[in-house]
């Protein structure tokens, strides 16, 4: 077994007896809630092709002035937070194999500073993700329907301070919760947070997809490159809509730990959900992962400077 835990605070319930947890553990002591064994090589991979695509993706939105936008800096600073993700795991992970292969030798108090740092640079990158892509929807929501007056309203001042709150908030609320993640209270404001989120991009993605068509016609009497743009608003729509998707996914599995968690402790049932903490951990990581293919996919000027990066051509 690993001596360290991705996450510990939230890999096995607090609010249950050590009593209860056992009872529980035996009941649902069949094959499929042993969990799984994913070893820290996968891990290590995972987090290095993260890392990588992740500085990629920074590298080339400060590369191209073209892409120097408060759109594409909000898109910068979500890498960033997939970075956080990364680096958490790549240190976790090396960690782990100097212990196992006995070439480091720590004492239990530098064990649990580690688990402290991890657990908190990856609750910073939960908060700042889901707030970064709800900064982004609304940012395509002013794009696309405030767009003659889109520059006036996202002004650069305005983009800087909006990240810079993001963080601040994100660090200060993550820092909060790994010192007081014992009080449900916390833990149902983390989760309630990511609720939140969820829907206001489902409503914010379910009127631009409504009415953006619409919309984007009575600017074409006012403006000659109407249809480029609203192809253009539209893609970036789909490709924010597919970001959210992927999001859902890779971090649902782990939000519904919390939620049971909180629900149902020493259920047989919510025993063996827990017993699978891994692979959400991986999904995490994979959604870290994913991203920037997105990125390079949906928008050709970045899909450009990237192979620009890539070829050293600065």
């Amino acid at each position: 077994m690993s001596t360290l835990a991705p996450l510990r605070l939230l890999r096995e319930p607090w609010n249950a007896s050590e009593g209860n947890q056992s009872n529980a553990t035996a009941g649902a002591g069949s094959a499929w809630c042993q969990g799984l064994d994913i070893p820290n090589e996968l891990f290590l991979t995972l987090g290095l092709v993260s890392l990588v695509e992740n500085l990629l993706v920074v590298a080339a939105i400060l590369k191209n002035r073209n892409l120097h936008s408060p759109t594409y800096y909000f898109i910068c600073c979500l890498a960033v937070s997939d970075m956080l993700v990364s680096i958490s795991n790549l240190v976790e992970t090396f960690f782990l194999l100097l212990l196992e292969h006995g070439l480091l030798v720590v004492c239990a108090s530098v064990v649990r500073h580690m688990d402290n740092i991890i657990d908190l640079l990856i609750c910073i990158s939960v908060v700042s993700s889901l707030s970064f892509l709800g900064v982004i929807a609304v940012d395509r929501y002013i794009t696309i329907f405030y767009a003659l007056r889109y520059h006036s309203i996202m002004t650069l001042q305005r983009a800087v301070v909006t990240m810079a709150s993001v963080w601040l908030a994100s660090t200060v609320s993550s820092t909060v919760f790994v010192n007081y993640y014992r009080n449900n209270a916390i833990l149902l404001c983390l989760i309630g947070f990511f609720l939140f989120m969820l829907v206001l991009m489902l409503v914010l993605y379910i009127h631009m997809f409504a009415l953006a068509r619409h919309h984007l016609r009575s600017i074409s009497s006012q403006q000659k490159q109407p249809t480029v743009y609203r192809s253009s608003s539209l893609k970036g729509a789909v490709t924010l809509t597919i970001l959210l998707g992927v999001f859902f996914i890779c971090w649902g599995p782990f939000f519904f730990h919390l939620i049971l968690i909180v629900t149902c402790p020493t259920n047989p049932f919510c025993t063996c959900f827990f017993s699978y903490f891994n692979l959400f951990h991986i999904l995490i990581i994979c959604n870290s992962l994913i991203d920037p293919l997105i990125y390079a996919f949906r928008s050709h000027e970045l899909r450009r400077t990237l192979r620009e990066v890539m070829l050293c051509s600065w």
